[in-house]
């Protein structure tokens, strides 16, 4: 009396814990079978980048060099020429502290590979000075207070060039629109404005 019935099929059924164990222990099972699991080749390790022979023609000058392929125009200027006039800011093309002119353009440093700027005109805010002086640009900068701590100021004096260079008489907001890719975390923006404005002037009366 109170004794269970015994399962007919119970040689045959599995238990709740016996179940747990056989999934828990199959992983091991499987690791102790060794041959039987197919193992992932070795990933091979990646090879060195291969220096590239550049010629880079930066302010006048043509610089042969090696770079590899992966070297942005930003890290050789300031890197392997010494041009440190360039600033590294956000280097993802949102600040326009690198800002240089190829060709003369207004471009971000840190977007240009440096082998893209093989064959192209480089112009670096050391490039604007006439020997110790400095250009009409980087001039009016100073005489307009139009920098704080100045960390954006040559990239900043890049833009205003590239666009006194194609415009010699903007409006405001032809200047507001031009400066608006460089940023400036001191807000100098009413005197960066104004020190355009005095660059084009200088340039208009020197004839430059």
């Amino acid at each position: 009396m109170g004794r269970k019935r015994k399962n007919p099929n119970s040689r045959h059924a599995i238990s709740r814990r016996g179940f747990l164990t056989s999934v828990s222990t199959a992983p091991i099972a499987g690791a102790a079978m060794g041959q039987a699991l197919e193992t992932p080749a070795p990933v091979p390790a990646a090879k060195p980048h291969e220096p590239v022979n550049l010629v880079l023609k930066v302010n006048g000058r043509a610089f042969r060099l090696q770079v590899e392929p992966r070297d942005t125009l930003l890290s050789v200027l300031r890197e392997k020429l010494g041009m440190t006039g360039t600033k590294p800011g956000c280097e993802r093309g949102e600040c326009g502290a690198c800002t240089v002119l190829v060709n003369g353009i207004p471009r971000y440093a840190c977007l240009i590979l440096a082998l893209e700027a093989a064959g192209q005109e480089i112009t670096t805010v050391e490039g604007l000075m006439n020997g110790e002086q400095l250009g009409p640009v980087q001039k009016a900068f100073v005489e307009a207070d139009a920098m704080q701590c100045g960390y954006c100021t040559p990239g900043q004096v890049m833009a205003a060039e590239g666009l006194l260079r194609v415009n010699p008489s903007p409006s405001l907001e032809e200047i507001r629109i031009a400066m608006s890719g460089n940023l400036c975390r001191c807000g100098a923006y009413d005197h960066i404005f104004k020190a355009v404005q005095r660059a084009a002037q200088a340039r208009r009366a020197g004839g430059e």
